[in-house]
């Protein structure tokens, strides 16, 4: 093995930086991580890079994946790809540091996969964007790309992004929250909160991602069907009033210290198809021509720039690392309200983060590169 005098970490025998990808998961955003992981691993200058690619299936098992299979993903109405359960698992060798992967199998002697230089957790909702999977990089010792553990739950949890955005100084838009307690214990009570939002409502699962049970409201007779219809993804649901106006987009890309994150040029979402009355997951990603993405959005200058200063805003407010993606509404009378931030935003070929950076000058294997160098310059734990 050969060693990196910036990094310190070990490299593969022909001097490449070995990088587990990791993707699939236990969320109900399964499918969406393995496309990201698709348009990652097609991405990945070979030349560079060694490629571990191992999927986590939705029982949590991880699973040593075949590249070219991984690359073969995509999205359709027809067959969503997925991770099944194998015979033999990947896991960590134990102890901080080893950065070494095992492939076991029952009545069989671990076989190892080498250690590994970076993670790149490709992981989208609960169980892999929401810290549980960086705390554990973090034990171990292993760099990864993204978040770390704070920023990671702060950022799935649309509820407490609120009240951290607010802290700030941020502008949100009126919502509620209704825990699990909440909803069990006082009905009514949270109805009767969510009634005063008035019409229209979206409806969210406050740690779910890609438009998964989301339900657009007007009608107060189906509110209580579309917070049951959340609470099947989370028991805790963010009910948010309708803005008016427009959806606003804006990435977010880290710069190492002690230059401050980059923001790229909005771009702009426009559901272009009379079946989407917002933009859903079919809208997203199984639809063609569903949605369309302008970037750069047709802004005033100075709506342009301030999107971008409160974008860089929202990821320093939740101390996000590597990557976010912002979202905002842009109303009729000029207002910005930030509605969410993503810290861990799709890669997949159309995914709305790769293309604005594609606009602002940045393309994506280029995109990629900066992400790992990112997480091999910093330190894991405490920072």
């Amino acid at each position: 093995m050969t060693e990196s005098a910036q990094t310190g970490l070990a490299r593969g025998r022909d001097g490449r930086i070995r990088v587990a990808v990791l993707f699939g998961g236990r969320s109900s955003e399964h499918a969406v991580s393995c496309v990201t992981a698709a348009g990652v691993l097609r991405a990945m200058d070979r030349r560079r890079y060694d490629v571990v690619p191992i999927g986590i299936s939705r029982s949590g098992q991880w699973v040593q994946m075949d590249d070219a299979t991984v690359q073969s993903f995509s999205l359709d109405r027809g067959a969503l790809p997925a991770i099944e359960d194998a015979p033999a698992t990947v896991v960590t060798a134990p102890g901080a540091g080893s950065h070494e992967l095992l492939v076991t199998a029952p009545g069989e002697p671990p076989r190892s996969l080498g250690t590994v230089d970076v993670v790149f957790p490709l992981l989208h909702g609960p169980f892999g964007e929401d810290g549980t999977v960086q705390g554990m990089l973090d034990l171990l010792g292993v760099p990864y790309v993204g978040a770390g553990v704070l920023a990671s739950a702060v950022g799935m949890d649309k509820d407490f992004m609120k009240i951290v955005f607010e802290h700030a100084g941020l502008p949100v838009g009126p919502y509620e929250a209704i825990t699990d307690r909440q909803w069990v214990s006082d009905r009514a009570g949270c109805l009767d909160r969510v009634r005063r939002l008035g019409l229209p409502v979206f409806v969210k699962p406050a740690r779910a991602g890609s438009s998964m049970g989301i339900t657009r409201v007007a009608d107060p007779a189906a509110l209580e069907a579309a917070i049951e219809a959340a609470r099947r993804h989370d028991p805790k649901v963010v009910v948010e009033a309708g803005i008016g106006g427009r959806e606003i987009e804006c990435a977010v890309l880290d710069q190492p210290a002690p230059e401050r994150a980059i923001a790229s040029l909005p771009g702009e979402i426009v559901v272009a198809d009379d079946q989407h009355t917002f933009y859903d997951f079919d809208a997203k990603y199984v639809d063609a021509g569903a949605a369309v993405l302008s970037c750069p959005a047709d802004l005033p200058a100075e709506t342009t720039a301030r999107i971008r200063e409160l974008a860089v805003a929202a990821f320093d407010a939740i101390a996000a690392e590597g990557l976010s993606r912002v979202d905002f509404f842009y109303t009729p009378e000029g207002d910005l309200l930030i509605n969410e931030i993503n810290t861990m935003p799709g890669f997949t070929p159309i995914s709305m983060y790769p293309q604005m950076w594609a606009a602002t000058g940045v393309d994506y294997p280029e995109l990629i590169d900066r992400l790992l160098e990112l997480a091999l310059s910093r330190s894991t734990g405490l920072r």
